[in-house]
This record gives C-alpha cells, sequence and structure tokens, in this order.
C-alpha cells in the first residue's frame, strides 16, 4: 500500500453511510410521518417527506377511481354513463370542496410556517364548520331533484330508471366527500402528509372491497347494481372522515384540536371564507367547463359519454402521482413563505416540477403506444374502446405540459394567491375550451373528436401560460 493511501480503518471512519440505509430511513420516516421542520430540513429531504405519502395518498385514490369504474363497466355503457353524467355534478361539489381545501393548505400551511399551531389549530376547525355548512344546499338538491338533474344532462331511459338511486347516495352524503377533502388539507398544510396518506388508504382500500359486494351481491348482500357502488363508496369515505376527526382530537405530530376551539369564530371563519373564494371560484370554472363538454358529449351518445368517462379514470389514475407532488408544493410554498424564505419556496417548485414533467413524459409515452389496449381493459364494447382510445392518444401529445402547470398552479394556490389562477381559467377555459368545443364537436361535426381537440388545445395554452406567469414571481408577495 502505498504512503499516501487512506488505511482501511480510515476510509471506513470517514466514509459516508451506504445510501441504501439513508433512503431506507427516509422511506420509514415518510411513510410514519416525523415531527420536522420543513422550512429547515434540506429541501431534497423535505421534498421526499411530503412527496411519498402524498403520492401514495393519491395513488390508491386513482386506483380506486379505475377499480370502482371497472366494476360499474360490467352493467354495461349505461351504468357507465351514469357515473359520468353524476360527477358532471359532483364536480361541481369538488370545486367547492377542493377550494376550500386549498384555502385551508395555504392558511395552515403559513401558521405553521410562522410557528403559531394554536391559530392553525383554530384555522383547522373553523374549515371544518364551513364545509358542513356548505354541504347542506348539495345535499337537498341531490336528494330532491335527482332525476331532473340526470334529465337536464341528457341521461338515456336506462339512467333515468336505474341511476336516480346513485346519484342521490352520492349528492345525499356528500359531507363526507368534503369533510374528506378538508380535513386532509389540514394534514397536508401543516406537514402531517402520512396521516392524510392512511386515511384515504383506509377509505378506499374499504371502498374498493366494498364495491363488488354491493353492486353484485354476495351472500346475504343483494346485488344493488351502479347503486351499491354509490353506497360502497358512502361507508369507506364516511370511515375515512371518523378516522381522521379522531386523529385531529387526538393530535398527530404538527397539528392538534382543543375542545376549546371547535366552537364557531365568526371571524376566523370568515376570514377563511374569504380566502378560499378565490380556490372555489378556480375550481368552479373548470368544472362547469368539464359539465359544458359532457353535456356536449351526450349529445354525441352514451358511447362517447363512456368513453369519455373511462379515459378520464384513466386521466386521473396517471395524474394523481403528479397531483401528489404538487401537492408537496403547495405545503412548502406555503411554510417557506410564512418562514420568511420565498428563495426557498421557490426552489421545491422548480426541483418537484422537473420531477412531474419526467413521469407525464413516461405516461404520455403508454397511452400514445397502447391507447386500446388500456381501454380495452375496462369496456370490449368497441364505440366505446375507439372513442377512449382517441383521446388518450390525443393526451399523449402535450401530457407533460400538465406536470407543470399543476406545480405551478399549486405554487399560487399554497401561496394563497387563490384568484390569479381563476382568472386564467375563465380566459383558457370559458372563453377558448368551451366556445371551441362546441364549434368543433358540434358545428363541424367532428363529434366526441372536436371535444377532445378543444381540451388539448385550451389545457395546453393554460399550462404553458401558467408557468410563464409563475416565473415572474408575483405570488411571493400574497398575505393570508
Amino acid at each position: 500500500m502505498s504512503p499516501t493511501d487512506p488505511s482501511p480503518a480510515a476510509t471506513a471512519a470517514v466514509a459516508p453511510p451506504p445510501a441504501r440505509s439513508s433512503l431506507w430511513r427516509d422511506v420509514r420516516d415518510a411513510m410514519r410521518g416525523t415531527g420536522a421542520d420543513y422550512t429547515r430540513i434540506p429541501l431534497r429531504r423535505a421534498v421526499f417527506l411530503l412527496a411519498v405519502p402524498m403520492v401514495l395518498e393519491l395513488v390508491l385514490e386513482s386506483t380506486f377511481a379505475v377499480v370502482d369504474i371497472w366494476f360499474v363497466a360490467r352493467l354495461g355503457a349505461s351504468a357507465v354513463a351514469t357515473v359520468g353524467l353524476t360527477e358532471t355534478f359532483l364536480f361541481l361539489l369538488y370545486a367547492v370542496g377542493i377550494g376550500l381545501a386549498m384555502a385551508v393548505t395555504a392558511v395552515v400551511a403559513r401558521r405553521t410556517g410562522e410557528g403559531d399551531r394554536d391559530a392553525a389549530a383554530v384555522s383547522a376547525a373553523q374549515a371544518i364548520w364551513v364545509a358542513v355548512l356548505a354541504s347542506v344546499p348539495f345535499a337537498v338538491v341531490g336528494i330532491v331533484y335527482a332525476r331532473e338533474l340526470l334529465q337536464l344532462m341528457g341521461a338515456d331511459d336506462w339512467t333515468l330508471t336505474h341511476g336516480v338511486g346513485y346519484l342521490q347516495w352520492m349528492l345525499g352524503s356528500n359531507v363526507v366527500i368534503m369533510l374528506l377533502f378538508v380535513c386532509n388539507a389540514i394534514f397536508r398544510g401543516a406537514g402531517d402528509a402520512a396521516v392524510a396518506m392512511r386515511v384515504l388508504w383506509v377509505a378506499n382500500g374499504l371502498n374498493i372491497v366494498l364495491d363488488p359486494i354491493l353492486i353484485f351481491g354476495f351472500g346475504p348482500v343483494p346485488a344493488m347494481g351502479v347503486e351499491g357502488a354509490a353506497i360502497a363508496t358512502v361507508i369507506g369515505r364516511g370511515t375515512g372522515v371518523l378516522m381522521q376527526l379522531w386523529i385531529l382530537l387526538r393530535g398527530s405530530p404538527h397539528i392538534r384540536l382543543a375542545a376549546a376551539q371547535l366552537g364557531l369564530q365568526a371571524a376566523t371563519l370568515w376570514h377563511l371564507v374569504r380566502t378560499s373564494l378565490g380556490g372555489i371560484g378556480q375550481m368552479i370554472v373548470g368544472m362547469t367547463a368539464w359539465i359544458f363538454l359532457m353535456r356536449v358529449l351526450a349529445e354525441v351518445g352514451s358511447e362517447a359519454v363512456a368513453g369519455a368517462t373511462i379515459a378520464i379514470r384513466l386521466m386521473m389514475f396517471t395524474l394523481m402521482p403528479a397531483w401528489g407532488m404538487s401537492n408537496a408544493a403547495a405545503t412548502l410554498v406555503g411554510q417557506n413563505l410564512g418562514a420568511g424564505e420565498p428563495a426557498r419556496a421557490e426552489a421545491a417548485v422548480w426541483r418537484i416540477g422537473w420531477y412531474n414533467m419526467v413521469f407525464t413524459v413516461a405516461v404520455s409515452v403508454v397511452f400514445f403506444l397502447f391507447p386500446r389496449e388500456l381501454m380495452g381493459l375496462f369496456t370490449d364494447e368497441r364505440a366505446v374502446v375507439d372513442i377512449g382510445a382517441r383521446w388518450l392518444r390525443i393526451l399523449s401529445y402535450s401530457y407533460f405540459v400538465y406536470g407543470w402547470w399543476m406545480v405551478a398552479v399549486q405554487a399560487f394556490n399554497g401561496a394563497g394567491d387563490t384568484v390569479t389562477p381563476t382568472k386564467i381559467n375563465l380566459v383558457f377555459f370559458w372563453l377558448i375550451q368551451i366556445p371551441l368545443a362546441w364549434l368543433l364537436a358540434l358545428h363541424l361535426d367532428w363529434q366526441a373528436t372536436g371535444v377532445f381537440w378543444a381540451v388539448f388545445v385550451s389545457e395546453t395554452s393554460v399550462g404553458l401560460f401558467t408557468l410563464w406567469l409563475f416565473t415572474r414571481g408575483g405570488w411571493k408577495a400574497a398575505r393570508v
């Protein structure tokens, strides 16, 4: 051995620990949850600890969406269309729930970054009140006017006969959906991503188990058809909500609700409502645009609605991991702005954006090469497969833009600037997507293909524009 060569003992003394050991530690901490300060630990580790549970949380959510539609598809195209048409109304509910969740994540993350956990808990309690109160109108309308709502969307005779109960269950019990959104937003904003992950694993795992039992019957349980899918969803998500409330009251690593904080506090509640209006408006614009698209597809026929519904479930399945990473960006932006670290907040967004782009490029290759095979997993009706495969192929052309779009939007939302994305959506969805879909699908008779190309043009444009606007940095000055 040369005199200048380090001895084995010296090498062992200075060598870093094996990468596998470090990675395993990070995976373990991400799954269990930690009390780490995400404004102080190395950025790469902060992204990892938040993104892993958020991605896994939404992977199971997207798995449920695909499995659910797979079971429903066994009942035929009209059953799938029932789910698709019902989801057009659920999208309005999701607009309120997700918009409120954006505000909750931003406010809780900002208070957590400032080190004021009591204020974070008070905001969380008021968010729960807002979710409960907001669910009442949807429940009343869904129970009383279910048949009329389906008629409004151009439902066929089968759906009007067998699908009314499905819509009544889904809208009538919407409080569980609202609370699931809001409570998990509380956990994410506080940095308890692992808790949110476990809740959705329980809720969706139970839902997946109950789906075939309630849809097709098992032993003493009668076959309930498409309505059984709704009941399974309510039971699964209701169980998840009970789990969330129990954890919030018992306390998680970053947040705990005390009894004194559970009462109505008008000032905090109203501040939260005002903060959420931009997010709700942002989502309503996007969701109402989707309702219009589904109405156009209903004019084409049930096969078009069914094909689009399956394709959108596949899209959800593949985008959920990217949304999980984007949610990590929202938490990191909110907490780091609260801690006075805007440069670190921006660095987190760029890091996550590159991760998202790599992932969505890989998915786009699969969509381009195997669209018919993917659709064939859910149905053997040729017309439905043709329509859905066409959309997957068109999506593949610019799918990578979605990854950047999601993370840029979540940067605005995590900062508390939910108004800017709302204005962007108004232009690109209402003023571009809706007129273009009508023109191509009905006026030029491109039918379903016209809708898909309208989505391609509008959503590619909005993604690129939102990313450009993010680079200007105005979101760093947002106050919540």
